[in-house]
């Protein structure tokens, strides 16, 4: 049994490290394994999985994955970079563990998501085995969104998260996510005198938490208000593309937590709530409704009406500008529209004014609404950042 050749990533750099005898170099010759006692495994990636990844973090790369591969015995065939690996293993019958990660993950950190996949694998003698490899997260997170009240009734007192593996403080204007092996992850508070678990939830492989927290009214300012909580509370899970973003809200002071309710209306975490993690074009159309989030894009025209767009200078209208998935786009199909309101926005970003502007890429925090000259559109601009 032959596997189509479609399948295999043709890399052929062989690592020296890696003891020859346990593989060939592949010779482009297409000899067939089942001739002697040695096996073949070629490796692939999941495309389609590598895909969806990429639709949450544009920055993957297959070919920067950390591979190994051991044996029954835990002996290791190879380890280092998946695009440094030989197209072929020529390996004698066994079982074998083949793992792929993006990067390398122990312990908790932030802005460390880990993408990749591990599979055992039986490999008979005189086969050809192709094994194709998934690209999922592989780890979990959690991001906070602390309301403007904490500090005023908590200025003592701090915030971490915690896992088995250690744990990470989460200051009061903390945007990035934290990111820890699948388990028990918990929410504590902590003052000079004392440290309590306000809430604890178990989160599996890909799936993130966006927890925002909130200060009752009666809590009074105690410096460890609240209870550990259930895992219930009614958590809605909504996916995206490769992670399920889950919301919920803890209230400190009288111990709750539960699920948000709402699927729009412009929730903190998830892409979009920062300009690091801001949306790209694509996602942003799927985001109808979403208020006061970041979208990046380049600047490719203006002059908008309702059947067209000018994506050439000279520019006319100083209120509006077309934003792109890259600085060559030329159709209107493919961009959102983008109202330029009075102030630091049109002064910085219109094409009259700023003809350097046309091509430049920048992100920009405002609302997504479904029609702004005929198509999805960006008005409201509160803040940018010009790249």
């Amino acid at each position: 049994m032959r596997l189509p050749s479609r399948l295999w990533p043709l890399c052929a750099v062989l690592l020296v490290s890696v003891s020859c005898s346990l593989f060939a170099v592949p010779d482009g010759s297409g000899g067939d394994a089942s001739s002697g006692a040695m096996s073949e495994l070629r490796l692939s990636f999941d495309w389609e999985s590598v895909a969806e990844t990429k639709a949450a973090s544009e920055s993957i790369d297959t070919n920067s994955f950390l591979l190994d591969i051991r044996n029954s015995g835990g002996d290791v065939i190879y380890s280092g970079k998946y695009g440094d690996s030989p197209e072929k293993f020529e390996l004698p019958a066994d079982s074998y563990t083949v793992r792929a990660v993006s990067s390398d993950f122990s312990a908790p950190s932030f802005s460390s998501p880990q993408y990749g996949d591990e599979q055992c694998v039986v490999v008979p003698a005189g086969m050809v085995i192709g094994v194709e490899l998934n690209c999922t997260m592989m780890n979990c997170g959690i991001g906070l969104k602390i309301a403007s009240g904490f500090l005023t009734q908590y200025p003592k007192s701090s915030l971490f998260v915690k896992s088995d593996d250690g744990r990470l403080p989460y200051s009061y204007t903390e945007r990035r996510i934290a990111y820890f092996r699948p388990g028990k992850i918990s929410l504590m508070i902590a003052d000079a005198t004392q440290t309590k678990t306000l809430m604890t939830r178990s989160l599996s492989a890909g799936e993130v938490l966006k927890l925002s927290v909130k200060v009752s009214a009666s809590s009074g300012g105690s410096s460890t208000g609240g209870q550990t909580s259930s895992s219930g509370g009614g958590l809605k899970i909504a996916v995206d593309t490769a992670k399920n973003w889950i919301s919920g809200t803890y209230t400190i002071g009288d111990g709750t937590s539960s699920g948000d309710s709402s699927s729009g209306g412009g929730s903190a975490f998830g892409p979009g709530d920062s300009d690091a993690n801001a949306m790209t074009i694509a996602m942003a159309k799927e985001s109808i409704g979403e208020i006061d989030v970041w979208v990046g894009g380049y600047v490719v025209g203006g002059d908008l009406t309702s059947a067209k767009a000018v994506f050439t200078p000279p520019f006319k209208s100083k209120s509006n500008i077309l934003l792109g998935p890259r600085s060559s786009a030329t159709s209107r199909d493919n961009c959102l529209s983008v109202q330029l309101a009075e102030g630091d926005a049109r002064d910085e970003l219109n094409l009259v004014d700023n003809p350097q502007m046309l091509g430049r890429q920048v992100l920009l925090c405002g609302d997504i609404v479904e029609s702004y000259y005929g198509m999805p559109g960006i008005k409201n601009i509160s803040d940018f950042v010009i790249k």
